[in-house]
């Protein structure tokens, strides 16, 4: 009997624990949902927050994240259509928000009124900034691209003065024409003789570069010639610069890091800069040579015009000085011509009719020629100055072009003291702007509905006169004090060479060639400009001649 009841009454408390048990097995399982279900409500609760914030902000801004998965997703396509959908969402004006902790924070903006205040109006307090200086500084050294205050400002009145002289002004278009007539179109007819694709942007690249090389440097690198050769220095720079510019998006902390144990990207960086260093170093060794023999007479290049002036304490300028100034200068005057003519082919290419009215402008230049009326398959015609001056249509399709894809597609300012844009964006000291020039082209509120159309009239004055817009409305040439000095050359160089290549050849971009822009310091594309050439015969041109140009 008590061995039963201890036996019924054991297995009462084993059931019981069991019991227990279970119910604790129970309110654990249920607190799990509930910690669930709080994570859950958290999660919910911040999104809605960060999508409120979008509506206001223009991207949704995540805690610790900041904004950055946004700016990832971009990078992954096409960055410069992405901050042009986010600025007309924002009317023209937007605060990007980085990662706690980083300094990827900045005010972006396309509103020309804000263009105006900080690129004249209130100039002092918008220097490029010590941001941009320190990330740009390993490539572009204290040149004028990069600089700010009196070291800009010495180089910014040596070059003037330079740029506005008659000899200076006739080499380059001296060497413009023996760089075209000698070398491109050779090189053009070759590819045509073959039946051969050609990337043009490739081409146009090495005509720019060996200009402003005997420009900048007084030399010849010898880029554009028969077979193209691989020239290690313009490889190097043009690495160089899409490195730098990767820097822009990464946060100062990390390039920093990379650059101190030499990896990724950094790592090759240092090995670029390198050799356009080596190349420059060379360059000056050699020129001081030749002007201790006594030539400086026969040189007008700017690395000869630098070498002659003093500082402020009467002693000439350093190697590294002088090696800042002509890669600034070769970055300013090699990319923006190359790749404004790339996408302009690439945009007459789909616009066939605005490649007519052109061609009937260039036509109407070579009839008007004293003693060669109505003739012409192109041949050997050149172009003299005063007849590229008259190609007022061709102008209008290149600022189109530059407008669409300007060549520095983004700039950077940094804000000295507070300040208020006139739309109302307060500024404070510090503050990063990111003015998007290509954005610009893409407003409605500055072009109208169709700011997304080829269409060089819009620069037309009655129908014939070329006019140009405001530099806070176009500002493929920067603005104020800061407007480009060869604007004049650029204009000059395009025409030259476009009127030259169009009045001898088609120019068919291959089929299903993708075209994308490249993430760099200016608007290369990313696969090229693969095209075919078709030479113009004398019956094609013929019904040009006795068309009435645009």
């Amino acid at each position: 009997m008590n061995s039963s009841w201890s036996d019924c009454n054991s297995s009462s408390l084993l059931c019981g624990s069991g019991s227990i048990a279970r119910y604790g097995g129970f309110l654990s399982f249920f607190s799990e949902i509930q910690m669930l279900e709080i994570l859950l409500a958290v999660v919910v609760f911040v999104v809605i927050h960060c999508l409120r914030q979008k509506s206001r902000q223009g991207l949704p801004n995540w805690p610790v994240l900041g904004m950055l998965p946004s700016l990832m997703l971009a990078l992954r396509g096409d960055m410069y259509e992405w901050i042009s959908e986010v600025l007309n969402r924002q009317n023209g004006t937007f605060t990007f928000k980085g990662p706690w902790f980083t300094n990827l924070n900045c005010v972006v903006t396309s509103d020309p009124r804000n263009l105006e205040y900080l690129l004249k109006t209130k100039f002092s307090n918008f220097p490029k900034g010590a941001y941009f200086r320190d990330t740009v500084r390993d490539l572009l050294g204290d040149g004028i691209f990069s600089a700010d205050d009196e070291i800009w400002q010495r180089q910014r009145k040596t070059a003037s003065l330079e740029f506005h002289s008659a000899k200076f002004r006739q080499m380059t278009t001296d060497s413009l024409l023996e760089l075209v007539h000698a070398r491109l179109l050779p090189v053009l007819e070759e590819s045509v003789k073959k039946s051969a694709r050609i990337d043009l942007q490739d081409i146009l690249l090495r005509l720019t570069f060996d200009n402003v090389c005997m420009i900048a440097f007084g030399v010849d690198p010898g880029c554009l010639r028969p077979g193209l050769p691989e020239i290690p220095f313009a490889s190097a720079f043009e690495a160089a610069t899409e490195a730098t510019t990767a820097r822009f998006v990464t946060p100062t902390l990390i390039w920093k890091a990379m650059r101190y144990f030499e990896i990724g990207s950094e790592g090759k960086l240092k090995k670029w800069i390198k050799q356009v260093d080596d190349f420059a170093q060379e360059v000056i060794r050699a020129r001081k040579k030749e002007l201790s023999l006594g030539n400086i007479e026969k040189r007008s290049d700017l690395l000869t015009v630098f070498m002659g002036l003093r500082d402020d304490e009467g002693k000439v300028y350093s190697d590294k000085f002088l090696r800042d100034i002509c890669v600034n200068f070769i970055l300013a005057g090699r990319d923006t011509s190359s790749v404004a003519l790339s996408w302009f082919f690439w945009l007459l290419n789909r616009n066939p009719e605005v490649e007519e009215k052109i061609l009937a402008e260039i036509c109407g230049v070579v009839r008007e020629r004293e003693g060669e009326k109505g003739s012409g398959d192109g041949g050997e015609f050149v172009f003299r100055p005063e007849e590229v001056k008259k190609m007022e249509y061709l102008q209008a399709a290149l600022s189109e072009a530059l407008r669409l894809y300007p060549s520095v597609p983004v700039d950077h300012k940094e804000v000295v003291e507070d300040d208020e844009f006139p739309d109302g964006t307060v500024l404070k000291k510090g503050t990063k702007v990111v003015y998007a020039i290509y954005a610009m082209g893409r407003m409605e509120g500055i072009w109208g509905k169709d700011c997304r159309e080829f269409k060089p009239e819009r620069w037309l004055r009655d129908g014939r006169r070329f006019m140009s817009e405001s530099a806070y409305k176009f500002t493929a040439f920067n603005g104020g004090p800061r407007l480009c000095l060869g604007k004049d050359f650029a204009y000059y160089q395009m025409k030259f060479a476009a009127a030259s290549i169009l009045l001898r050849y088609r120019v068919l971009v291959a089929e299903n060639h993708p075209v994308v822009p490249k993430m760099a310091l200016t608007m290369y594309m990313k696969y090229g400009l693969k095209v075919e050439l078709v030479r113009r015969d004398r019956s094609e041109l013929e019904k040009y001649f006795n068309v009435k140009s645009c």
